[in-house]
């Protein structure tokens, strides 16, 4: 929302918002832009009466704000539906979508667009580095879109991407997620499949080969599907990945002729499966790959995406988002390649409305496999949920014991951090989980470090 805020501003909108604990640091990006946020939802608030009001979806019907705009008649949309009529009609949309992966894929995307002199539009879930911000206005015929399946608001319950109008589209992997408000993984599936009707004949679909759920939906799609993977069948095909420290190395081929060797400045083979799906679509672009594999190298990442926070007395502090049981075992399995010989330590934050859930609780016992100790803080219990359906942090713990993985269930961050600054030693890795800010866990564990020096 308030990417889209920025986005309007800069088109000369007057725009004005409300929102709940607003706090940096969202709070200075607004200000920076002068655009004003008044602190809680009230109906004096809609006066003067806007010319219109873009509604996001943590606003439910009983939101004070939401009965007098109702009450008052105003012109009203979702944050997605404002994106297509202000931002994509006109455009050619480039929509990234899947279970895992949006975000790191679409900024790679918007990010070697640019590196080729051909900056485009953008509205990404995370902090892309190459801009430092999540959005982008440009006079670029190309947008680039992070496609999320989560629903559009409360009088609009379907999926954002839905409203994305997709010329071409990557699809990285469909699996269960958002338990929230999708009830199993058929109802994921009927979404997805209605997405890839959208993409006209004249366009194209990039879809990962290699994961079997994906490849029974795309036969739905009215458009070519192009597939990436590292199965026989792929239309684009990975194969040697060597790991460098936080950097890979591949080949890949397309139709069975060996086309060239990517430098992606991001470990793990799930990156490169994204970085290979970028070259696909930007090669059905019309672009050489002799201008996209040079573009790639300079990619700086995304913030909280494998980003180190820093070191301190030999101890390395990694932020990353990952929270659903897949991307855990990937990212963790990205970081055992690249520090084969040093000691692993994750602290995972069970924080979404899917992770707090015990739907996930046995997978998560298998997704730390690869980690030499697991701090994992209680959740927060959801309201109206049963106990039995709700995710508990000691069983994850005694489940990962019981396959001799040292870990151990905290009561809150401050004892987290008591725990790392005690018994990290040189050469650790301090990976730490989780979607949201976790306290400031990062700067205060790497400060406790430095005091203790």
């Amino acid at each position: 929302m308030a990417a889209l805020a920025g986005m309007l501003k800069e088109r000369d909108f007057h725009i004005t918002g409300s929102d709940q604990n607003v706090y940096p640091p969202m709070s200075d990006f607004l200000a920076d832009l002068q655009i004003p946020v008044q602190e809680g939802f009230r109906a004096e608030h809609l006066q003067p009466a806007p010319d219109l009001v873009i509604v996001g979806n943590v606003v439910r019907a009983t939101n004070p704000e939401a009965i007098e705009l109702a009450r008052l008649g105003l012109p009203y949309l979702s944050m997605p539906q404002a994106l297509a009529h202000f931002f994509l009609k006109g455009k050619i949309p480039l929509v990234v979508s899947g279970t895992h992966g949006k975000t790191t894929t679409s900024s790679l995307l918007a990010t070697t667009l640019h590196r080729m002199g051909e900056t485009p539009g953008f509205m990404i879930g995370g902090i892309v580095e190459a801009f430092g911000r999540n959005y982008n206005v440009s006079d670029s015929p190309y947008f680039v879109i992070e496609g999320d399946e989560y629903d559009t608001a409360f009088f609009n319950k379907v999926s954002k991407f839905h409203h994305y109008l997709p010329q071409f589209a990557i699809c990285t992997s469909v699996e269960f997620d958002h338990a929230d408000i999708f009830t199993d993984l058929a109802a994921i599936k009927r979404t997805f499949t209605e997405f890839f009707t959208r993409i006209p004949p004249d366009g194209a679909l990039i879809a990962e080969g290699d994961d079997p759920v994906l490849a029974d939906l795309v036969v739905n799609a009215a458009c070519p599907v192009l597939s990436y993977g590292t199965g026989e069948n792929c239309d684009w095909r990975l194969h040697d990945v060597q790991a460098q420290g936080l950097h890979s190395i591949f080949t890949f081929s397309y139709q069975g002729e060996m086309q060239g060797t990517c430098h992606l400045p991001m470990p793990g083979r799930h990156n490169c499966l994204n970085a290979l799906a970028v070259i696909a679509l930007l090669h059905r672009l019309g672009f050489p790959l002799e201008a996209i594999l040079p573009a790639i190298t300079t990619f700086e990442g995304v913030k909280r995406r494998q980003q180190v926070r820093g070191e301190v007395r030999g101890i390395t502090i990694i932020d990353d988002f990952a929270h659903h049981p897949t991307a855990v075992t990937t990212t963790l399995d990205a970081f055992r390649q690249s520090w084969p010989d040093n000691r692993l330590i994750v602290v995972f934050e069970p924080r979404t409305n899917s992770s707090r859930r015990a739907v996930f609780q046995q997978d998560y016992a298998q997704a730390f496999a690869v980690a030499d100790q697991v701090l994992i803080r209680e959740a927060l219990p959801l309201d109206g949920l049963a106990e039995e359906e709700q995710f508990s942090s000691t069983r994850l713990a005694e489940d990962l014991r019981g396959q001799h993985i040292p870990a151990q269930a905290f009561a809150n961050t401050d004892a987290i951090i008591d725990h790392l600054s005690e018994h990290c030693r040189v050469g650790d890795k301090v990976v730490i989980l989780s979607n949201g800010g976790f306290d400031n866990i990062h700067t205060r564990l790497l400060q406790r470090l430095q005091d203790a020096v």
